[in-house]
């Protein structure tokens, strides 16, 4: 009973399994999205609607009146209460029909602002031309226009928006359903990732002589399926996507100077080097000095500039860094010495330079 207990004590001790399941780092093959695009047209706008400008926003709109049986001349109306739209939405994989949708909808025309219009029923059609889903619903926009007179304001953008659930799905979409062998594609291309991935599988469906997972390159890892699960391919994805695998990703540095940010992965080493960093600067001031002639004199008003050069240069600030020191004691250093971000930025610029900071540096 006391031994029971002590294990029960040391249970919170124990580490917990480190990884990322199989499902986060591979996708399977012909299991993806498909993307819908479509014409339609948003009516009810209060006067924010195209202008005589865009013509086939009228065109489109006299074409649905004659489906109607209502005719007019594209060139005899004038409505600023319609918009012409492009209509875009993602069809998941094994969608059935009657599913809906979420889709975004956007102006292609002169329209100022799509808040409060309804969309007219659009067809969505996908790249090989077929109509998977129809689209209707009320406009959301997340945004308004404000003002007359020449003044107004804007909050987000107006001219674009979506319709929530505003699609519904009516053909089956055009997915692989994985049998025999299933090839599972690696969201990041990586050899040693793929390695283990592959051993995960083997030690887990495999035996001293099956061996049913294959990495073919650092992005394709091919499985086959086994016997026990022939006719239970469902369950068999479903158990190798709750696999847990320790992903091993290339150690980087993203840079971005234009808001100063800056993010490192833990794996970042770095070899001894030296570090002195110090700033210098130059301050340049020009006084306009106005000198005025005596009274009752022939002398002229003149402007005098007197100008004042200023060079400050703070001392040099050291940082040593050991043998197999990290992004964290580099950080850690830089930061005990008052650097910004953008001197951190140069400074990592200087040690990828010197061959001194072992990671690709990736600047966006």
């Amino acid at each position: 009973m006391r031994f029971a207990i002590y294990l029960l004590m040391l249970m919170p001790l124990w580490p917990a399994p480190v990884g990322t399941r199989l499902k986060e780092l591979v996708s399977v093959e012909g299991v993806r999205d498909n993307q819908l695009v479509g014409y339609g047209l948003v009516v009810g706008l209060n006067g924010t609607g195209d202008k005589r400008q865009t013509v086939f926003s009228s065109q489109s709109l006299t074409n649905l009146l004659a489906r109607m049986g209502v005719a007019v001349s594209p060139t005899a109306i004038l409505v600023r209460n319609t918009a012409a739209v492009l209509v875009t939405a993602n069809l998941p994989p094994f969608a059935q029909p009657g599913v809906r949708l979420d889709i975004t909808v956007a102006a292609i025309g002169d329209c100022t602002n799509l808040q409060g219009g309804v969309l007219v029923i659009t067809p969505l059609k996908g790249p090989d031309g077929q109509v998977y889903a129809a689209a209707q619903g009320s406009v959301v926009t997340g945004g308004f226009v404000a003002g007359k007179g020449g003044s107004s304001q804007t909050v987000n953008h107006p001219t674009a928006g979506r319709v929530p659930n505003g699609a519904i799905i009516e053909k089956l979409a055009p997915s692989v359903t994985p049998h025999d062998r299933i090839n599972l594609q690696l969201r990041q291309a990586d050899f040693t990732t793929a390695a283990r991935i592959t051993s995960a599988i083997n030690q887990k469906f495999g035996s001293d002589v099956l061996h049913p997972a294959k990495a073919e390159n650092a992005a394709l890892i091919s499985v086959e399926t086994p016997a026990a699960y022939k006719s239970k391919t469902v369950e068999f994805l479903g158990e190798l996507e709750s696999l847990v695998v320790e992903a091993d990703r290339p150690a980087r540095i993203v840079i971005n100077e234009r808001t100063g940010t800056i993010v490192m992965g833990k794996d970042v080493r770095i070899a001894p080097v030296a570090i002195l960093h110090g700033t210098l600067t130059v301050e340049i001031q020009t006084v306009l000095n106005i000198s005025q002639p005596a009274p009752l004199s022939s002398g002229q008003t003149a402007v005098v500039p007197d100008t004042n050069v200023t060079a400050k240069e703070e001392k040099a600030r050291n940082v040593v860094l050991k043998q197999g020191s990290s992004v964290e004691e580099l950080v850690r250093a830089l930061t005990a010495i008052g650097s910004t971000p953008r001197d951190i930025i140069a400074i990592l610029q200087n040690l990828k330079a010197a061959g001194a900071l072992e990671a690709e540096v990736e600047v966006i």
